[in-house]
């Protein structure tokens, strides 16, 4: 057989030369590959991270996804996040590029997915109407002024409507919340099921475009509406068995508060049953001024506490005893019973989700103690964080969530940079260096704590507390060897009915705080207020911090960038010149350094300390002639036309002298295109629409909030008022 001569095709090794450049301009240069490669197993703790940007992804949308699209972007992501890892599992990047893109759309599925998983809103009764529904809770409010007693508010779940519209209706799905007459004597308790003659509402839009959106708040957990009681209520029917945790919890708030009295009880009520209703807005101001505000959550740190508490006693003990010292492991022992104890502290608590975030860590805490392993570590923190994701994956926008995990992970980071230098001042062990060691690890933790917290706090609560590490020196140690161990005695002691001095001690340790609050809220510019921090820069705070914290060696230092251009961003974003509030009851326009406001009720109270918090500024009102009816306000380069107040309920139209130079249109009352060819905001256009925002520049920018949300789940429909109570006819 013949064969033929192989031919090979001559190559220019210029040629040869320029594909091999090409293939090296592909790769990262090298110190980019050693710092990922530093980095081992610490990689992790990014998955937590890119499932939290899959769901601020969906959140960000400005539409509602289909299921079909949901499907479609999932499954195509997927398949390209396990191509990548299937073309690339030895190639550095591309499998982390494919982790990345799985865990994303793991994040963003999931919180599509739940968001349709929630019940729809359902019709709430527009007038006073009588509603029967089981008691899930009851909780004590501050009183509305000082002559009067604490409140009372409940939480009922299957309502029904007593209604000609929703006769024979199925119990409600969703939540009502309820604020009983403050002298209403019954004190229904959980289980039980009441009837009452009340006035409801559904959650209410937002302020202004981009503020708090209470209205996905309450789509994702579950609540209908609130209201208030027009007359006492009454026992119907026979008490359902409840959770015996959720009646012990109340058994020891109202047990707590007839031995204490006033904010004291209610703190202690907080501390012990996680009943935080009862503190009024004087104290939460006194305590967000100074710093200590973490006090009155149940989180982490009392989680901690209580547990150090229980593992300090039981190893000491132990240790006491020399024939269970030496064959015990005393340590372990310790350790477990301090995460039982802890883990009953969360239920009598409530089970809030800051305090199953606390909880979960220190399982995994109390694990590598048992197991012998490094106790405290950004790993276990990232599996928390990822379990908590996977679970409610709109936790990543809530505040708990966000400052928790900064907190826990700034001082895991500074301590890992500042352990040895600790080690050194701790030096052989003499007293004076225990001690020093001792006080420098106490501010070091408020200190870390309180730097990786504060430009969330300034970004969800608009407030700057600069004296925030001088209280936490006292007010911590203070909570750790006195308030929580006596409040354990106090707990321990209840079944015998012996609490009473115990809590009077606490009491003590509660108004020290107090008092330590109240004098750091008066120092100079103790509670400086700032102006709402944009979307993008708190992504960037939060990716900054990440990377601060999570990334090895010093090239994380270059988080400081996206961190500062976050905490920057409240000054440099634009802010709104003139605000229309989301029944056109309300206006306000802006100047340097006020905000001027238009006439209003009490109804718009709430509305007006949100545009407040998101400007920064001290309110004035508008000049005499605008609150007399039509008047001329200059908004930059551009003059609009203001009638925040109309008797005559648009009727009468403004004239063409008073339309002269006007760009735009502002009516409380129906505009009726009452200037011909300017644009208008009235009453039509924010039942639309919701609130307005109004921008000034060389143009006035118009946004709503219907335009800023876009249509969501959650974002109610033009003139829907929720779903019906009945089913409704195959026809309809």
């Amino acid at each position: 057989m013949k064969t033929e001569p192989l031919s090979v095709p001559d190559l220019d090794p210029r040629e040869l030369l320029v594909r091999e450049e090409r293939l090296d301009s592909l790769q990262p240069p090298p110190a980019v590959i050693r710092s990922v490669l530093d980095q081992g197993r610490q990689m992790i703790c990014w998955l937590p991270v890119a499932v939290g940007l899959g769901g601020v992804i969906y959140l960000a949308l400005p539409f509602e996804p289909s299921i079909l699209s949901v499907m479609l972007v999932t499954l195509l992501f997927g398949l390209s996040g396990t191509g990548c890892l299937w073309w690339g599992w030895q190639r550095l990047f591309p499998r982390l590029l494919g982790f990345a893109l799985l865990a994303v759309v793991t994040g963003f599925g999931d919180l599509a997915l739940q968001a349709r998983m929630q019940p729809p809103m359902p019709v709430l009764p527009t007038h006073a109407t009588v509603l029967t529904g089981r008691v899930q809770s009851l909780e004590i409010l501050p009183p509305r002024n000082d002559d009067e007693d604490d409140g009372h508010r409940v939480t009922l779940a299957d309502a029904v409507f007593e209604t000609p519209v929703d006769a024979g209706m199925a119990p409600l799905h969703r939540t009502l919340h309820i604020r009983l007459r403050d002298d209403d004597d019954l004190l229904p308790e959980p289980g039980s099921t009441i009837s009452l003659r009340t006035m409801l509402r559904p959650p209410p839009p937002p302020s202004w475009p981009g503020g708090r959106d209470l209205q996905r708040e309450a789509w994702f957990s579950g609540l209908a509406g609130s209201g208030y009681a027009l007359a006492p209520a009454s026992l119907t029917g026979a008490a359902v068995r409840t959770s015996w945790i959720e009646t012990l919890r109340e058994t020891v708030a109202f047990r707590t508060t007839a031995v204490l009295s006033d904010q004291t009880a209610a703190i202690a009520a907080t501390l012990l049953a996680g009943e935080a209703g009862g503190i009024d807005q004087q104290t939460r101001e006194a305590f967000s001024a100074s710093g200590l505000a973490h006090l009155l959550a149940v989180a982490g740190l009392h989680l901690g506490l209580v547990m150090a508490a229980v593992i300090v006693t039981l190893r000491c003990g132990l240790a006491s005893i020399e024939y269970i010292a030496l064959r015990w492991p005393c340590r372990q022992i310790a350790a477990v019973c301090g995460l039982v104890a802890g883990a009953g502290y969360v239920l009598l608590t409530g089970a809030h989700l800051p305090s199953l975030r606390a909880l979960g860590m220190a399982s995994l805490v109390t694990l590598a103690i048992v197991t012998g392993r490094r106790a405290l570590s950004m790993r276990s923190l990232s599996i928390v964080a990822l379990l908590i994701l996977l679970v409610s994956p709109v936790s990543v926008v809530d505040v708990s969530f966000q400052m928790s995990f900064a907190a826990v992970m700034g001082l895991i980071a500074g301590y890992g940079v500042l352990r040895e230098p600790l080690m050194r001042l701790r030096g052989e062990g003499d007293w004076y260096r225990v001690v020093a060691s001792y006080g420098a690890a106490l501010t070091l933790t408020s200190l870390l704590a309180g730097l990786a917290t504060l430009p969330v706090s300034m970004a969800h609560f608009g407030a700057l507390q600069p004296w925030f590490v001088l209280a936490n020196l006292v007010a911590v140690p203070l909570a750790a060897v006195w308030i929580m161990p006596v409040g354990l005695l106090a707990l321990v002691a209840m079944p015998f009915h012996a609490e009473a001095p115990f809590l009077k001690l606490m009491g003590v340790g509660i108004r020290i705080v107090q008092v330590l609050a109240e004098r750091v809220a008066a120092f100079p510019m103790a509670h400086q207020p700032v102006p709402a921090m944009p979307g993008w820069g708190l992504l960037l705070v939060m990716c900054g911090l990440c990377f601060l914290c999570l990334w090895k060696g010093r090239v994380c230092l270059a988080g400081l960038l996206p961190v500062a251009i976050g905490v920057a961003s409240i000054w440099l974003a634009p802010k709104p010149d003139i605000f229309v509030s989301a029944d056109a009851g309300l206006m306000a326009v802006r100047r340097p350094d006020v905000l001027l406001v238009g006439p209003h009720s009490g109804l718009e109270r709430r509305t007006l300390e949100d545009w407040q918090q998101a400007l920064a500024l001290p309110v004035a009102p508008l000049p005499p002639d605008c609150l007399a009816g039509l008047c001329q306000i200059s908004v930059g380069a551009q003059t609009v036309l203001l009638r925040p107040r109309d008797s005559s309920d648009g009727a009468i139209l403004p004239d063409a002298r008073q339309c002269d130079g006007v760009s735009l249109f502002i009516s409380a009352s129906p505009a009726r295109k009452g200037c011909a060819d300017v644009p208008s905001i009235d009453r039509f256009s924010v039942w639309r629409d919701g609130a307005y925002a109004v921008f000034a520049g060389r143009a006035l920018t118009i946004v709503s909030d219907r335009s800023w949300r876009g249509n969501r789940l959650w974002v109610p429909p033009v003139g829907w008022h929720g779903m019906p109570n009945l089913p409704l006819a195959q026809s309809e």
